[in-house]
């Protein structure tokens, strides 16, 4: 339809030159005649009849106009609301590709970066598909009408309006070359400039707690700087374009006036031929200009369509084999886990062996890097095993459905996240039917409940980015609120104490004793006051279990553990 559209409306806008011709033509063969009844009815009636045709004329051209009008905005409602099209489906395309990406993934890419390529490069994508499209549509259907028409009428004029083509095409080349890989050093430009204005928004209270604004300021006039100079250099080339064409294009208008001259004295033209052809060079003059604006945005648009396909030909690793969707009981056994970290090649554990019954409690203690958090993240399946393997009530994890596993399991991360939405959608997150009743339930066993009701708003308190509106603490306990809420079949607490105070922690380890009833728990700590609850406690050091056994045993046994435990003991008691 575009394409027909962009026919119709180049046909509407050739017309008119004709027209003109045939008008010019008129006042020339009539005029002298016209002269010769001075002062007589004849002249009188000439005149009528003249401006007659001349008016007809006229209207002619004006609702050319009118339908070029009409027919070029049918072109730009198909081709242009097109182009919107493609870009809602790319961004929603590359949105949900970036979702299945596994953890490493993140790891491995700066945020900045991420937002780059769903904006901007689909925004230069859009521009390709879109009004470079229609220009480059446009341009061709004009260029084979006009030259068409224009052979038709007089091939020497038309060779000679024609010469300084060439050489406005091979600048059209070098120019989009170079700006091709100047377009690239941008956008990784703006990559950069992006990530680094995320960090400094993300980190302003650490910036502002250690007073680094002028020399963040400084960074980014820096960074800024970088970006400019590469700009600079794109536009220095792109503003040579104009010129050279307005000159190229001028140079064919003074050719056609003379050349043309030259046939009308030879008898072949009329003047009215010669205005007609130069309407011509002036209707060739946007497609002309146009291309070099559209090549500019066919280099750019390939450059970011390059960025975009480098995240889009990256295929997650965590896939279910056979798609196995069925309740879990709770059964968790870890066989021979070896696992390294695939962006860092860390070895995080090393023959890693631990068998959980349903409905037990299992706490794993180890100081920083010895492989607590790894064992959390590969429960939920957030990386996959380097080399043994991990089964749930005796079916292999990569046999289960993704998805439908980790809807049954409460994990509480290390690094809290909150999302800029109310107290209440932040505990329901993880189920988003629950009962008012419920998440109530859900903050009086987290030890929250007091503080929200405290609230002017209660749990409709909107949250600011990252929940920042709460404490340490109250995030926490929010965290850990939304992961119990959903009443999962396994739950996993990975170090989610470590910012409330003892007494709190009190609290909630007594609530969560209740809750830990007749469902699988996995406690990751660095305390032992969180690890007395569980049936069994694992010692970690460096990837190794050290230690094995209830508090009783691996107490009398006096080695780690016993050390961990008198360490902090002393510590509480000071």
């Amino acid at each position: 339809m575009g394409i027909i559209f962009t026919i119709v409306s180049n046909l509407f806008g050739i017309l008119p030159a004709q027209i003109v011709r045939h008008a010019l033509d008129l006042v020339k063969e009539t005029i002298d005649i016209y002269f010769l009844f001075d002062n007589s009815q004849t002249q009188k009636n000439m005149y009528d009849v003249f401006t007659t045709s001349i008016g007809i004329y006229g209207l002619l051209i004006l609702a050319m106009a009118i339908l070029k009008g009409i027919f070029l905005f049918a072109v730009r409602q198909t081709i242009i609301v097109m182009s919107r099209h493609i870009e809602f489906d790319l961004k929603n395309e590359i949105y949900a590709h970036y979702q299945s990406l596994p953890l490493s993934f993140y790891r491995q890419n700066n945020t900045g970066d991420l937002m780059a390529r769903i904006s901007e490069d689909v925004g230069k994508v859009r521009m390709y598909v879109g009004p470079s499209l229609m220009y480059l549509m446009n341009m061709f259907v004009l260029v084979v009408l006009v030259l068409s028409y224009m052979f038709s009428v007089n091939t020497r004029l038309t060779w000679w309006v024609l010469l300084p083509m060439p050489v406005l095409s091979a600048s059209i080349f070098m120019v989009s070359t170079t700006m091709n890989k100047r377009s690239e050093e941008i956008q990784k430009s703006l990559s950069n400039l992006s990530t680094f204005v995320q960090e400094a928004f993300s980190g302003i209270r650490v910036l502002k707690a250690f007073a680094r604004e002028d020399d963040s300021a400084k960074r980014f006039t820096t960074e800024s700087d970088v970006y400019k100079s590469k700009s600079l250099a794109l536009t220095r080339v792109d503003s040579l374009f104009s010129p050279t064409t307005a000159l190229l294009i001028g140079l064919s208008t003074v050719l056609c006036v003379y050349v043309g001259g030259q046939e009308i004295i030879a008898g072949r033209l009329t003047p009215g031929n010669v205005t007609e052809f130069i309407m011509y060079v002036f209707m060739l003059t946007w497609p002309l200009i146009a291309l070099g604006w559209t090549s500019s945005q066919i280099q750019r648009a390939a450059a970011s369509q390059k960025r975009i396909n480098e995240f889009l030909n990256i295929k997650s690793e965590i896939v279910s084999k056979k798609n196995i969707i069925q309740e879990i009981e709770g059964n968790i056994s870890f066989q021979n886990i070896n696992f390294v970290y695939p962006d860092s090649g860390i070895q995080a554990l090393k023959n890693f062996n631990l068998e959980i019954k349903a409905g037990e409690s299992v706490a794993i203690l180890g100081t920083t890097g010895s492989g607590k958090s790894t064992i959390a993240n590969l429960i939920v399946r957030m990386y996959d095993t380097t080399s043994g393997d991990i089964l749930f009530d005796g079916t292999s994890i990569k046999d289960y459905n993704v998805q439908y596993l980790r809807s049954q399991m409460g994990y509480v991360p290390q690094e809290v996240f909150l999302f800029s939405d109310s107290i209440m959608n932040n505990a329901k997150f993880g189920s988003p039917n629950l009962s008012e009743e419920q998440i109530i339930q859900a903050t009086k066993d987290a030890d929250l409940y007091d503080n929200i009701m405290s609230f002017p708003d209660k749990f409709q308190t909107k949250l600011g980015e990252r929940g920042i509106t709460l404490s340490g603490g109250q995030k926490q306990r929010l965290s850990i609120a939304r992961a119990i809420a959903r009443e999962p079949k396994i739950l996993i607490l990975d170090d989610c104490l470590s910012a409330v105070d003892t007494n709190t922690e009190n609290i909630i380890l007594n609530n969560l004793q209740r809750i830990m009833q007749n469902r699988t728990s996995v406690i990751i700590s660095h305390r032992v006051s969180s690890a007395k609850l569980a049936d069994k406690i694992l010692v970690l050091d460096n990837g190794e279990v050290v230690e094995e056994g209830t508090h009783d045993v691996l107490y009398e046994k006096g080695g780690s553990y016993r050390e961990l435990y008198e360490k902090q003991l002393q510590t509480e008691e000071v």
